[in-house]
């Protein structure tokens, strides 16, 4: 196998959807899989593009966006290495229902729709890890539709920069850094309020040294401090 066939092996054998396959299934895989690398702020496909295709992210950072019915993309979910996005759109061959841009350079393995058909044939366990796949997506959808519903808005925030962290947190000194370049608009967006809410809440939480925030930058100073605010505990101070 080639230096670079090893390479992807590795990124499969890591990625939930494809977990569990042997080695000939693997290789079958790879080989059916094409390259795809996007610039910073450039796309992997946009809302509303046919045909779709399955895509797995070697690298990167990927943002899956929505337009609003004002005409404004919301992030509805960030994508990492060894996660694959658009998996439902290849399954069902429907037009992808979000824009994917990319937040930093990102490269990506990519299965067209043929390829995608002919991997279900041919590996049972395939179907069994798409469902699991996407029952997790589903669950953590209806975690953020209960969070949207019955809690105030610093427990959101709080709850979504602590996601962050876990998801694309770097430790520096004096705290943890979210290594994504995301905006206060971002933020809000994601949490489901205002870019003034997010601005008055940040703001509060770096007057009790909570966080540090800058422009598209947001370093945790406490993350005991967030996830009282996210818990709606008592805090020290109170």
């Amino acid at each position: 196998m080639s230096m670079k066939g090893d390479v992807w092996s590795a990124a499969l054998a890591k990625c939930a959807l494809f977990a569990g396959l042997d080695e000939e299934e693997v290789l079958l895989v790879a080989s059916l899989a094409q390259e795809k690398r996007v610039r910073r702020k450039g796309v992997f496909f946009r809302e509303g593009d046919q045909p779709c295709a399955l895509h797995l992210l070697l690298a990167g950072e990927v943002a899956l966006k929505q337009a609003s019915i004002d005409g404004q993309e919301v992030i509805v979910r960030l994508v990492g290495p060894g996660e694959v996005f658009a998996l439902a759109s290849a399954l069902e061959g429907a037009a992808y229902p979000v824009t994917a841009e990319a937040l930093r350079a990102s490269h990506a393995l990519v299965w067209d729709q043929p390829a995608v058909q002919e991997l279900l044939r041919r590996i049972p366990g395939l179907c069994r890890n798409a469902m699991a796949v996407l029952l997790r997506r589903i669950r953590d959808l209806e975690q953020r539709f209960r969070e949207i519903a019955t809690e105030r808005v610093s427990q959101r925030l709080a709850r979504t920069l602590l996601r962050l962290a876990r998801h694309a947190g770097r430790k520096v000194e004096g705290g943890v850094l979210i290594d994504l370049p995301l905006s206060r608009e971002d933020l809000a967006q994601m949490t489901g309020t205002t870019l003034f809410t997010v601005s008055r809440c940040l703001a509060e939480w770096e007057r009790k040294g909570i966080v540090e925030a800058g422009r598209e930058k947001v370093l945790i100073r406490s993350t005991h401090g967030l996830v009282t605010v996210a818990e709606d505990l008592p805090s020290a101070d109170e």
